[in-house]
């Protein structure tokens, strides 16, 4: 018999799990839902100093009550903040776990406190800020609950009846600030449990995307590949065992049967998709290293149009080769400079979601750069963005200066995902496009895009029709994010073409001359 323990996340109890419970008692399974100390029921009130250990402790006490049977199979749900305990606990009894699932949740690794995982950002900042004289120790704090019109900041309340949002408010509880802030410790025991993760899409998660991540080469992701790992898609927000208690029952029931996607490993001799060769074949021009800004010249004697490019992200710190490197961001800034302009490629720092900022002020230094340097024709600047990087796009719709002559975007990210915490960001190019006013936008828009990325691409559109906005979208119907090294079709080339081109003659202008 399968004996489901179900740990609930911040400001939540046992009462979350109900509906869930109940069906898989239903379906024959052992379930036990982990009241959290300090934050479920009467508890709540009465008790301080409670830290992630604390809650450990109470995961603990869930997998050493079930029966050490030879028939008994302990599956660890974790949803939220409780992936933290659920991993923690799971590390001191491998041996009695055989799986653990993922729900909505992040990465819990050791030495790391749950904060890092916590997605409204200013709250990660305010909280992870040293404590100043006369304060009193945030480990014996709490965080209040959220209003009822603030949980869109901790996740999707996509498919939640407003009743049982409506109890999800009242029922809340304080989040003990300990529990957020003491890092996690684990042994490395856990890294032998199977695991599942499971994805809401609506709150911005999917396996598509993970997978993308996945070829990027971050290291922290590879043991994701494994096919002791599998994953499971719902599409609804942060809180299915509210909105979809019966797909959350199914999906839980396959889990611990070891179905689910796996993902497709790196093949370290192929290498990744985004260091694959560009589309087309592109000319060999002169490069120049500038600290982390690289110029592509064109054989000019006159000052010429610039287009600096901005790639996407989140980028590790740590991925070989940099951007400025992959060769669909080269072969689009050579295609540049063999037209006549001077391509500009950056390295911005954005390598976390929290990361935007600096990126941002990482952009605008680059454009200076660029503008000051006296090959480039300082008043005839493109911008042209990539995937994540569109974000950052909204500065510059927000205000465009006059030598801005056209702002494009590839395959972009217009609006921050449901779990990126930025819901407080002015980085909104879906409402940054009010004040665009008539500066020309070329967007790149793929077929075969995620949904969730394509959701905020739509968003834009609207946005940007509602004020009449000057867009001129490409589409690529066959085509996929990165397409320009993974779709090496006469359809890419072309809408390739046709964005370069169409980028180049805002940049060069009316009466420019011949480039």
């Amino acid at each position: 018999m399968t004996a489901f323990i179900l740990v609930p996340g911040m400001f939540t109890g046992t009462h979350i799990w109900q509906d869930t419970a109940a069906r898989l008692t239903a379906a024959g399974a052992e379930v036990h839902t982990v009241a959290l100390t300090g934050l479920d029921g009467a508890r709540a009130a009465t008790e301080s100093g409670v830290d992630l250990e604390t809650h450990i402790a109470d995961v603990l006490a869930a997998v050493d009550s079930v029966g050490a049977a030879e028939d008994r199979r302990i599956v660890l749900v974790g949803h939220d903040y409780g992936i933290h305990p659920a991993v923690g606990a799971a590390d001191r009894r491998a041996e009695r776990v055989e799986r653990i699932v993922y729900l909505d949740s992040g990465l819990p690794r050791d030495g790391v406190p749950a904060l890092a995982a916590v997605p409204d950002q200013s709250l990660r900042e305010r909280l992870a800020a040293p404590v100043g004289t006369g304060e009193a120790d945030r480990t014996e704090q709490t965080l209040p609950p959220p209003a009822l019109d603030e949980w869109p900041r901790w996740g999707s309340t996509e498919g939640v009846p407003d009743a049982a949002l409506d109890r999800l408010t009242a029922l809340a509880a304080p989040q003990p600030l300990g529990t957020l802030l003491q890092p996690l410790r684990l042994t490395g025991a856990v890294g032998r449990v199977p695991t599942t993760g499971v994805l809401c899409t609506g709150n911005g998660s999917s396996i598509e995307l993970i997978q993308m991540l996945v070829r990027l080469g971050d290291p922290a992701l590879r043991p994701l590949t494994d096919p002791r790992v599998t994953f499971f898609e719902l599409p609804t927000g942060h809180w299915p065992m509210l909105s979809c208690p019966a797909e959350l029952t199914d999906v839980l029931l396959r889990a611990a049967a070891g179905e689910g996607h796996r993902l497709e490993p790196v093949d370290d001799a192929a290498g990744p998709a985004h260091l694959k060769p560009f589309l087309m074949d592109v000319p060999d021009v002169v490069r120049e290293r500038h600290g982390n800004v690289d110029l592509y010249l064109p054989d000019a004697e006159e000052p010429r149009p610039a287009v600096v490019f901005v790639h996407g992200g989140p980028v590790p710190a740590d991925a070989r080769p940099t951007p400025r490197d992959w060769p669909g961001l080269t072969g689009y800034a050579r295609c540049v400079a063999g037209d006549g302009a001077v391509g500009v490629l950056l390295d911005h720092r954005l390598h976390d979601l929290g990361d935007y900022e600096r990126a941002a002020a990482d952009v605008a230094a680059a454009v200076e750069l660029a503008r000051a340097d006296p090959r480039v024709d300082g008043e005839r600047i493109a911008l042209w963005f990539f995937s994540g990087g569109g974000l950052i796009a909204a500065d510059w719709l927000d205000a465009p200066p006059a030598w801005l002559r056209c702002l494009a975007a590839t395959y972009p990210v217009l609006a921050p995902l449901p779990n990126w915490g930025l819901s407080e960001t002015r980085l909104r190019p879906a409402r940054a496009v009010a004040k665009a006013g008539d500066l020309p936008l070329v967007l790149t828009r793929v077929g075969r895009e995620m949904p969730e990325l394509a959701a905020t691409v739509e968003e834009f559109l609207a946005a940007a029709k509602d004020c009449g906005a000057d867009v001129e979208v490409i589409d690529v119907p066959h085509g996929h994010h990165g397409f320009e090294t993974i779709d090496v079709t006469d359809e890419s080339r072309t809408a390739v073409r046709h964005a370069l081109r169409t980028v180049l003659d805002h940049a060069f202008g009316a009466g420019a001359g011949a480039r």
